[in-house]
């Protein structure tokens, strides 16, 4: 795909598509060129309150179509995505700049969690609970109601999916507003939800200025939930703008997470396993291993094999075939690298490999090794949320707990161990929603993600996904004669 093939960006409000009210646009440039591919519609405060109001009807046509209905159609949907995603992907490609592999992996993976909640929902089961004599009492699941969502640029699909896969399924609908950075991918995804029979205002995608979406969209009285991916500091203004409107929230926020290589590991099976994660999407993902913690006995041979995981790490233009590792997804992000690997030289750290930005058009940055980082860098503090691998050596296994749990973040961490004792005490050491151990693999569809501490709350996957999406109702029925 080729830069003209771009899609037309447009809004979709109650089954139509749009550009916005006053016809404003931002462009969306290709990370690996730097080029415009395209121009994405800034929704109004009109065109918001229009999308809020289709929901609202869309939520009480959904909420009354049977189950089984509701789930046919949603596996409609992922089989329209299953058979584009080539498609899907060489779009992903454009906008964001991971390679074409990676993007075909992750078209799929949204296929495949749609199914999930589609048929999770079918067993969203409440209860009948023993009582008195002539009194029914039962516990009830119902839909929550419209649904406000806000989800970023790293995983075009996958970020989305969550939102809309869950909601759908529960039998809500939603205001989605997808990142301006790469909304072709969004606006792929609501294609396959309409052409399945999806009905309209059920699913309304917009863009716009965030800050003005998400104030307009939270505050709206057909909002009933608040669901978002992102940073932290975002995380808790939303929170903060719901909580005024006493909505709830759905938080997947951000992570610094640690590694824990113990005495006992395989240093080497651990530096490519943690390696092969580290540079997936470039750093750019939320549970990327960030802090390689790693026993003295085993930093050396550790340190050499990662470092020679990095140096086979191929960069490029994500459409390039044998490229491994695109671009970052923008010139901030750049910038933030450079200023993490300034910020640890500084303080006395080696800058093992990269650290500097490659040449030419794109926003590359190579993957990057430091040595010798003093704890109080700011790498070692700030979620890097780029291809930036700092190793330290621990002595002993309380100290690296320590230093893993020392930041507010609890998202993901990793630990490699060949014994049980030692995992199970890492299991209860550590602080985070997620943990994997001699592995650092990502979320998959039928166990739960999320985090603790500053990382947000609520759980998306598994069946605990579709809690924030669904409230319980007592029902009390005296029986008549």
């Amino acid at each position: 795909m080729t830069d003209a093939d771009y899609p037309l960006i447009q809004l979709h409000i109650a089954g139509e598509w749009r550009p916005a009210e006053t016809g404003r646009t931002a462009p969306v440039l290709n990370p690996a060129t730097e080029e415009v591919i395209g121009h994405v519609p800034l929704a109004t405060a009109a065109d918001l309150d229009r999308a809020a109001e289709a929901a609202a009807g869309g939520f009480a046509a959904w909420r009354a179509v049977p189950i089984a209905r509701r789930t046919a159609i949603l596996h409609d949907a992922a089989g329209l995505l299953t058979a584009r995603s080539d498609r899907v992907a060489a779009v992903m490609t454009l906008e964001q700049g991971k390679p074409l592999a990676e993007a075909h992996g992750e078209v799929l993976r949204v296929a495949g969690a749609l199914r999930w909640d589609a048929d999770d929902a079918r067993r969203a089961y409440g209860r009948v609970i023993p009582s008195a004599p002539g009194t029914l009492l039962s516990v009830r699941r119902e839909p929550i109601g419209p649904v406000a969502a806000f989800t970023p640029w790293n995983f075009p699909a996958g970020s989305p999916m969550r939102k809309i896969a869950a909601a759908l399924s529960a039998g809500c609908s939603i205001v989605i507003k997808a990142s301006e950075e790469t909304p072709g991918t969004a606006c792929e995804l609501v294609r396959c939800f309409e052409e399945a029979g999806v009905p309209a205002g059920v699913l309304n995608l917009v863009f716009g200025e965030p800050a003005e979406v998400s104030a307009r969209l939270i505050a709206s009285p057909h909002t009933r939930l608040v669901a978002f991916t992102g940073s932290i500091p975002v995380g808790r203004q939303l929170a903060a703008a719901a909580g005024a409107q006493m909505k709830p929230c759905l938080m997947e926020l951000g992570g610094h997470a640690p590694v824990i290589v113990c005495a006992d590991a395989d240093p080497v099976t651990a530096a490519r396993r943690a390696a092969a994660a580290k540079f997936v999407n470039a750093g750019q993902v939320c549970t990327s291993p960030s802090r390689f913690l790693v026993h003295e006995s085993r930093y050396e041979d550790f340190t050499t094999a990662f470092t020679e995981a990095a140096d086979a790490v191929v960069t490029g233009d994500g459409r390039r075939e044998g490229v491994t590792m695109g671009p970052l997804a923008n010139e901030r992000r750049l910038a933030a690298m450079r200023e993490l690997v300034a910020d640890a030289a500084a303080r006395g750290a080696k800058v093992l490999r990269g650290g500097e930005r490659l040449d030419g058009p794109g926003y590359f940055f190579p993957p990057t090794v430091l040595t010798g980082v003093p704890p109080e860098s700011r790498v070692m503090r700030e979620e890097p949320f780029g291809p930036i691998a700092p190793i330290v050596p621990f002595t002993d296994l309380d100290e690296a707990l320590e230093v893993a749990n020392a930041l507010p973040y609890g998202l993901a961490a990793y630990a490699f161990t060949e014994s049980a004792a030692t995992a199970e005490r890492l299991v209860r050491g550590l602080e985070a929603g997620i943990l994997s151990i001699n592995h650092c693999g990502g979320s998959v569809h039928e166990a739960p993600s999320g985090g603790v501490k500053s990382s947000g709350y609520g759980r998306e996957g598994g069946p605990e996904g579709l809690d924030a999406y669904l409230v319980t109702k007592r029902v009390s029925h005296l029986l008549g004669e």
